[in-house]
């Protein structure tokens, strides 16, 4: 393993990212396990923090196992291998709709009171506990990438290798701490890798 908890994996992806403070960054976590990052990383980095809502499409018989992505405006990303993996046009057509119901619940769960804030123009790093398919960091790279930030950033803190090369055309830079060939799943690089719950996100956002 490579990390104690998210929390040093913050700290180290904050010294990787220490250039750009001083350029008022956006953070945007992918929820939920990247929001208490992403707190570390603005305070760190002198800047904002907000959510970027994406969910990954679900394979039929292994739900933990993504064969695509959609994001908040309904854009999807399908693996090549999606339908191999069982994803049926039909099957594919629920779970996007299922996913998107959920993305449009969370929006008004986690910020009921203001819009998101607008990416456009600014330095915008995108975060998540780690990738393993990369299904969804996709969506949310794509969907920023519509909003014209001026530099778009991804940081997360290990990935394999080939999912790495899968991300590097959706953003500026791909900011990653490790990639190791031997990679199975991103918790079995962190000794401690919890859960994190709605309450804790809520309460994180709640802050800015």
């Amino acid at each position: 393993m490579f990390f104690a908890d998210r929390n040093q994996a913050a700290d180290r992806l904050a010294d990787a990212l220490a250039r750009y403070k001083g350029q008022h960054p956006l953070i945007l976590a992918i929820p939920r396990g990247a929001v208490p990052m992403g707190q570390r990383l603005a305070r760190a980095l002198d800047g904002d923090l907000d959510v970027v809502l994406v969910r990954k499409l679900r394979a039929p018989f292994n739900p933990e196992f993504a064969i695509g992505s959609i994001d908040e405006s309904g854009w999807t990303y399908i693996a090549d291998y999606a339908y191999s993996a069982g994803g049926t046009p039909a099957y594919l057509e629920q779970e996007k709709q299922a996913q998107l119901d959920t993305i449009k619940q969370r929006r008004q769960q986690y910020t009921p009171l203001r819009p998101p804030i607008d990416p456009a123009g600014r330095t915008v790093i995108v975060v998540d506990d780690g990738l393993a398919t990369g299904a969804t960091m996709i969506s949310a790279l794509h969907a920023l990438c519509a909003q014209k930030p001026a530099r778009l950033v991804c940081a997360v803190p290990v990935a394999p290798p080939d999912t790495l090369e899968r991300i590097r055309p959706y953003a500026d830079e791909v900011v990653c701490l490790a990639a190791p060939a031997d990679f199975r799943a991103v918790g079995q690089f962190y000794a401690d890798f919890p859960q994190i719950e709605d309450a804790e996100v809520e309460a994180i956002l709640g802050q800015g």
